[in-house]
């Protein structure tokens, strides 16, 4: 069986209905396996409505599907304007590659349509400081150029070759406080090369929360 993508409740129903639909059945599947296999496709609390369904009134796949369409209908309902793009934060368990594609499709429904320059500028303010502050020098470049350059800022920060605020922040804490009040010349050297690196960090904060 193929590898569903899921739904959680946010975003467009039906395109999570075409996607579904489009995996099953190039996999050879028919309506009795789209039924079968559909609760795998969701999760959250929209798994959780799933189960709660009385699934003895869904006779074809055809019911099952408006059922869902006409439940989530609202989140096609709900207007998205650009201050409330920059509230859509990554998810823990998502890659910034699944983040930025998310972004950019809930950026699709904003009226006005934005440009692509104000779509990254927006973009960048949805970001938490870490990674803001290694992109907001990606302004000027494409919306997909920014996710890429995410994506390498999320692999090293996952093999430590680069460090988040927050951990700048503990170890600084950490080296300052010291033992007994008294530290050494490598420690003098550490808490001068971790400060500056934390100073920086602080002026990305706060350039961050003036975004916001």
């Amino acid at each position: 069986m193929p590898k569903f993508d899921l739904y959680d409740g946010h975003g467009d129903p039906v395109a999570h209905l075409k996607g579904f639909c489009s995996k099953i059945r190039g996999a050879g599947g028919k309506g009795e396996l789209l039924m079968a296999y559909f609760s795998q496709s969701l999760s959250g609390s929209v798994l959780e409505w799933y189960t709660q369904q009385d699934h003895g009134r869904w006779y074809i796949w055809d019911d099952l599907a408006q059922a869902f369409a006409c439940h989530f209908q609202y989140n096609l309902e709900i207007i998205l304007d650009r201050p409330s793009l920059t509230k859509l934060e990554k998810k823990h368990n998502e890659s910034f590659r699944e983040y930025g594609f998310r972004w950019r499709e809930q950026a699709a429904r904003v009226d006005p349509p934005m440009k692509e320059s104000e779509m990254v500028d927006y973009f960048l303010q949805a970001l938490e400081p870490t990674y803001y502050g290694h992109l907001v020098s990606a302004i000027g470049k494409s919306f997909n150029e920014v996710v890429k350059m995410g994506g390498m800022v999320e692999e090293g920060l996952k093999t430590n070759k680069i460090m988040s605020y927050s951990s700048i922040k503990a170890i600084t804490q950490a080296i300052q406080s010291g033992t007994g009040g008294v530290i050494g010349k490598k420690k003098k050297e550490d808490v001068a090369i971790i400060g500056a690196r934390y100073r920086e960090m602080m002026a990305i904060e706060n350039s961050y929360s003036r975004a916001h």
